[in-house]
């Protein structure tokens, strides 16, 4: 049997978890307050329900503690985050990711027992900052305050010459941990290994290192 999900509140964030969830071929209970909210997400997840997830006595009765992963995208009410997260844990849910809105509301769930924290609005606004600053990237994964993945289009210039070439580790000090070309994906190429034209190249390394490396892709391209 595959885990089982529960998604609590149905924001936006909430929304895109558990659908995405549900078209995986999960089993995903949506739980939100707000019954028209219940309504709209009823045919989208596997249960959709109405219920207060600060009443334990709610939880209970909803099986809570049958499910795997917790995820409590509550928006606003950073109270009902915290109680509910207090919650979760007191029932023994053994994964239990919640959204934060701020740093400190991050350091509370953390304390209370929350085994990760996410900040959905902060990362995508990354995401598109860094897209609008360096056209070539793809996608940015923040790792933690100083490393970064990030997804970049490889240069025209760059095109069949070997990464032991590039000298990309040596230069900048980050890494090369795939290369992908359509459906094809080579991971963790090694130096002997060609950049072919429209690759698109995983990188990991240190944020500075990383804006050291973009700015030179940028170069390359112009």
């Amino acid at each position: 049997m595959g885990k089982q999900f529960a998604v609590i509140g149905l924001g936006r964030f909430g929304q895109s978890v558990a659908k995405t969830l549900y078209k995986l071929n999960y089993d995903v209970l949506a739980i939100d307050s707000d019954e028209t909210l219940v309504q709209e997400n009823v045919n989208e997840v596997t249960h959709a329900v109405q219920a207060d997830s600060t009443d334990e006595i709610a939880l209970k009765s909803l099986g809570i503690r049958n499910f795997d992963v917790v995820v409590v995208a509550i928006g606003q009410n950073i109270q009902a985050s915290i109680l509910t997260t207090l919650i979760l844990k007191d029932l023994g849910i053994e994964t239990i990711v919640v959204k934060a809105q701020n740093q400190l509301h991050a350091k509370v769930l953390y304390k209370i027992g929350a085994s990760k924290v996410v900040f959905p609005e902060r990362d995508m606004g990354q995401r598109v900052a860094h897209n609008l600053v360096t056209p070539n990237i793809l996608d940015y994964i923040e790792l933690s305050e100083d490393y970064s993945i990030v997804e970049i289009i490889a240069s025209e210039k760059m095109a069949n010459k070997s990464l032991i070439e590039l000298d990309i580790r040596a230069k900048f000090g980050v890494s090369v941990m795939a290369l992908k070309n359509n459906n094809d994906i080579n991971i963790a190429p090694k130096a002997t290994d060609f950049i072919k034209n429209g690759d698109i190249m995983v990188i990991v390394g240190h944020n500075k290192d990383l804006r050291k490396f973009e700015e030179f892709v940028m170069n390359e391209k112009s």
